[in-house]
């Protein structure tokens, strides 16, 4: 069978997800339906707002489906009445209980922002990051019941450089994960692929994000709150104490220095020179409360009164 003729269900909500949408939708693939999470509040003004993936679906005329959960009756047979052959997955935000990954016929399929079984989870390329791993990567799995549980079809990997942000190695991603759905899907309707199934022993969990967890410890080593800052750019941006306010910190790198954690070292323009519990961080793209991320530069030209060798920064508050 071609993967043309196979009827096609679509499930995800954010960019990431709306990547593989578009490949699915520009490699002339028979989509029946698209399932996205529900409308919403956003922005300042909390106005309801459309999923990415939403958006795409209906430039498309594709149809769209968007219910709080999938575990009722309804919203089963709903599904059901789809008839369809394969379900594709990516980032969709909704538990798919048992019922739902039974009715496709070729079963439904994950596309998974990591190298399974390592970091199953919400949030696998912040988490990479963080730890210090040399590679990231894509992986297409047959879904089950358990988190990013399921049989592993394919892989892609990417290795992630020091320069590496939560939001470049995203980027990257969207672009690795399109194809490789996309040749699963073809070995799934030829009947070629071999599936592999994960090795629990080896599993890591990518906890969800949130402000905490980018909140500056400057006990931890200058290595480990570098990568900490690389992870959470853009989003929830790590943060430090100055005068009892948050300091967002976008850009940083592990220097050479010694003092009392948190103590300003050195004001340059090369950035601002901070101690940690090993060595020291320079930081480089700073952004005071109300203000805009800016070079330390340029904030220290603007603002030379508020930073000076021996200020004291609070861990992230």
């Amino acid at each position: 069978m071609k993967s043309t003729e196979l009827r096609i269900l679509f499930a995800g909500t954010p960019e990431f997800a709306a990547a593989h949408l578009q490949a699915l939708i520009d490699a002339g693939l028979n989509i029946v339906g698209v399932y996205t999470q529900p409308d919403r509040p956003a922005g300042r003004g909390h106005k309801l707002a459309m999923s990415a993936v939403k958006q795409l679906a209906q430039q498309h005329a594709l149809p769209v489906y968007q219910p709080e959960k999938l575990r009722s009756a309804e919203a089963q047979q709903e599904l059901a009445a789809l008839k369809p052959d394969l379900m594709v997955v990516v980032a969709y935000g909704l538990i798919l209980p048992q019922a739902v990954l039974d009715i496709p016929r070729l079963g439904c399929i994950n596309s998974h922002a990591s190298l399974l079984p390592r970091w199953r989870g919400a949030a696998p390329i912040q988490r990479a990051i963080e730890a210090g791993d040399s590679q990231s990567g894509v992986t297409v799995m047959q879904m089950e019941a358990g988190l990013d549980t399921g049989p592993m079809l394919l892989k892609v990997t990417t290795p992630i450089s020091p320069a590496d942000t939560g939001g470049s190695l995203h980027d990257r991603l969207a672009e690795l994960g399109p194809p490789a759905v996309l040749q699963a899907i073809d070995g799934l309707a030829a009947g070629s692929l071999m599936a592999e199934v994960q090795d629990d022993a080896l599993a890591t969990y990518a906890h969800k994000l949130n402000k905490q967890a980018a909140a500056i410890d400057w006990q931890r080593s200058a290595t480990e709150l570098d990568c900490l800052i690389r992870a959470f750019n853009p989003w929830p941006l790590a943060h430090a104490g100055l005068d009892g306010k948050p300091l967002k910190i976008w850009a940083a790198q592990a220097a050479e220095g010694k003092g009392q954690p948190g103590e300003v070292l050195k004001c340059s323009k090369e950035g601002l020179l901070v101690a940690c519990g090993e060595q020291a961080l320079l930081l480089t793209r700073l952004q005071l409360p109300g203000g805009k991320p800016l070079a330390f530069s340029d904030l220290y030209n603007a603002r030379r009164d508020q930073f000076a060798p021996g200020l004291l920064l609070s861990n992230g508050l």
